[in-house]
């Protein structure tokens, strides 16, 4: 349901971004069957290329491109279910196609999901400065820690990692990674003298001999310094650990609710922490919100869409994604049972949070909730017109600070044609999104920050302190531990 408010809302300049995956339906699971969409084309590199130049047209600033490494399989104990309605599954590997949809644009940031509990990352330091020079700087690294346990059992484990165990492994990752990209290489090492016949001065490259609990890695890092050098840093967490996690080290982070109340103390917690223990600016760190749009010209056309989707979208989908998010296997539940009279505080819960922002629906069974995630997953769908939908999103910037959005998809690529018809037409009406990109082929840093030159983290960030500035020598830069 969407709040009309008549209050003057705040005036950010809206961070939009695409919310995408390398899989059919993403978050509206069955999709894929609507004769309109066409997400079944994830293998084709043309798919991607298109959806880059149709969002950059439209001044979006970044892609977000989620990831998984293993299927949803709690529902029923077997993956069938996320086999038979192609949810998350199958699921190809994000980086991969960056450098394809780079080529074809100029300005557009791109969004990567990779997880820190998996890939040594000495490895993975060198795939993240290949694409940032690929791209010429608009890498983003979506930082996360991974929560399936299906992954784990294919990448060596019995069973996922504790919850804060993988958040003190990611913060010792991201520091190995900090002084690969930012101490190894001194801004200038690459001289590139044809004359004297030296490429790299070898005494401006250095080695980082970082030893630690989880990772043991010499160097140096075996790739030049790329535009950005650290990508731009983006997470999605909050747990006590992973909102302690984003206050020290994202620069955006990812949030999912089905109402702004739900995100509004953690989201202030979130900022307090940064300014409080980090010394950062709380409003350097920008907060996206993930939001599935269908809209109309009329409500009565947006809600003829939403009723045409609901034919097409998987329940059984939707409950394969319900399990992989929260470990509960709804299949133990009979099909009439009040979930709210379960004997599962979890379940409880849960079927409580969605109930306070449907009122209207009287019955919570496995089939209502199912319903209620088949389109949007784990956030609102906005249904209406352009300034209902646009009244929506300023409802969650003032009552829950958020500074963008994440925009999911029913139908791919016509959601996101009908964000750019009609949705942004509206919000660049009410000052809320820019015309033009602040810096046209610059880093995504600097259009997502819109501060020309601001190529590396803020001067606030705790990876600047890792840089390496041209003519330091290196025993005036003392690598931080």
């Amino acid at each position: 349901m969407i709040t009309t408010s008549t209050e003057a809302a705040p005036k950010k300049s809206l961070v939009l971004n695409a919310f995408v995956m390398m899989s059919s339906g993403h978050q509206s699971p069955g999709l894929w069957r609507h004769p309109d969409d066409e997400s079944w084309r994830i293998n084709e590199v043309s798919h991607w290329v298109e959806l880059a130049k149709l969002l950059e047209g439209a001044k979006f600033h970044g892609i977000f491109i989620a990831d998984v490494l293993g299927g949803y399989d709690v529902y029923k104990g077997s993956l069938n279910s996320a086999k038979i309605s192609g949810t998350q599954w199958p699921v190809n590997e994000p980086l991969s196609v960056v450098s394809a949809m780079a080529a074809a644009t100029e300005s557009i940031g791109f969004g990567v999901t990779a997880s820190t509990t998996y890939e040594q990352p000495y490895q993975f330091a060198r795939r993240l400065s290949t694409i940032d020079h690929l791209s010429k700087g608009r890498l983003g690294w979506n930082i996360v820690t991974s929560y399936l346990d299906s992954a784990a059992k294919n990448l060596g484990f019995l069973e996922q990692p504790k919850h804060d165990d993988r958040y003190a492994q990611a913060e010792e990752y991201v520091k190995v990674v900090y002084k690969l990209l930012e101490s190894s290489w001194r801004d200038d090492a690459v001289k590139l003298d044809r004359k004297a016949g030296v490429y790299t001065q070898p005494e401006l490259v250095r080695e980082i001999n970082h030893r630690g609990k989880f990772f043991t890695v010499p160097g140096p890092h075996i790739c030049q310094p790329s535009p950005q050098r650290t990508p731009l840093l983006l997470q999605a967490g909050t747990s006590r650990a992973g909102k302690q996690f984003a206050a020290q080290h994202a620069e955006a982070v990812f949030v999912s609710a089905h109402a702004p109340e739900v995100c509004a103390k953690n989201i202030a917690e979130l900022r307090a922490l940064a300014r409080a223990q980090y010394g950062r600016d709380p409003a350097s760190i920008k907060v996206l919100a993930l939001v599935t749009p269908i809209l109309g010209r009329t409500e009565e056309e947006a809600r003829a869409k939403l009723a045409d989707y609901r034919q097409y979208a998987s329940l059984e989908g939707a409950l394969a994604l319900f399990g992989g998010w929260t470990g509960i296997d709804m299949d133990q539940y009979g099909d009439e049972e009040e979930l709210r009279e379960v004997e599962s505080n979890a379940v409880r819960s849960t079927v409580e949070g969605f109930a306070r922002f449907s009122p209207g629906t009287s019955k919570w069974t496995k089939h209502t909730l199912a319903e209620h995630i088949s389109i949007g997953g784990n956030g609102p769908t906005f249904v209406g017109t352009p300034s209902q939908v646009a009244d929506g999103l300023e409802t969650w910037v003032r009552e829950a600070d958020v500074d963008g959005f994440n925009f999911a998809y029913a139908l791919f690529p016509q959601s996101f044609k009908d964000i750019i018809e009609l949705l942004i037409p509206e919000l660049r009406r009410r000052g809320l999104f820019w015309d033009d990109y602040t810096v046209p082929g610059g880093t995504y840093r600097e259009n997502f920050y819109q501060k020309p030159g601001q190529t590396g983290p803020l001067d606030e960030h705790v990876a600047s302190s890792y840089r390496w500035k041209a003519g330091v020598p290196a025993e005036q830069h003392v690598i931080p531990e």
